[in-house]
């Protein structure tokens, strides 16, 4: 009998739903809001039998007692059970996306030692070994952080968008600006797998996230590109969480 369970990723830029058929990842959705009708409007769309929450935010609490009504719900926190272990000091403040990535690199790539990167606001290196040990990583801004920033804070740097056919020897201030953070993120990336790399054998890397494909061409590290990483490490926390 098939069943739909909805993957809830609320992060700090979108709000986002990943859908699935028993355990085939069919569709994404992109949430205008949090409100309850938003939420109810979804559930009776797909009808489904279980759903989980990675959230980063303050989102609206109401939508977990109507999840917990209509579905068989679980909302990732440092209680969730996973299939990988935390031996760092504080292991409640480790976000529910990254618990999502790390299971996922658990899941898909066992055995091995793996550097889950996420392309979100920000970035998040998370390294998980091959004893199945989260031992933490690293977070970064993202890039339309670094874009805000250097508007902000300075008087007069335009506020620009990303253009991926930028020269990264720039020849004005727009072209510097995207050179300074679409480059840079490139060689951040990059000097990071190289770092993991040099210190861990059987070595795996998964980069995943909205810009995914765009990076993924500019890096001159072999990687794996799975765009729908994060859901896929929410369904096999709902599998383990609600029964």
């Amino acid at each position: 009998m098939n069943y739909t369970t909805l993957c809830f990723d609320f992060g700090n830029s979108r709000l986002k739903c990943g859908v699935f058929t028993n355990d085939s990842f069919k569709e994404e959705v992109v949430l205008p809001n949090d409100d309850t009708a938003t939420i109810a409007k979804l559930i009776e769309t797909y009808k489904p039998q279980k759903a989980i929450l990675s959230s980063v935010i303050n989102h609206n609490p109401e939508i977990e007692s109507l999840l917990s009504a209509k579905t068989s719900f679980h909302k990732v926190s440092h209680l969730t059970k996973i299939n990988f272990t935390t031996p760092v000091g504080k292991p409640e403040t480790i976000g529910a996306d990254r618990l999502a990535l790390v299971a996922a690199a658990a899941h898909f790539y066992p055995g091995k030692n793996n550097l889950v990167i996420g392309l979100g606001s920000c970035i998040t290196y998370n390294f998980i070994n091959q004893y199945n040990q989260f031992l933490g990583g690293a977070i970064s801004p993202g890039t339309q952080m670094r874009f805000k920033s250097m508007h902000d804070h300075t008087a007069k740097l335009p506020l620009i968008e990303k253009d991926w056919n930028f020269p990264v020897i720039a020849y004005d201030t727009k072209t510097n600006l995207q050179s300074g953070v679409l480059a840079g993120i490139s060689f951040e990336i990059d000097g990071f797998i190289d770092f993991y790399a040099s210190r861990y054998g059987n070595f795996n890397v998964v980069l995943t996230g909205g810009d995914a494909v765009y990076f993924a061409q500019r890096l001159k590290n072999k990687i794996f590109a799975d765009f729908n990483f994060i859901y896929k490490g929410l369904y096999a926390l709902s599998e383990t969480n609600n029964d």
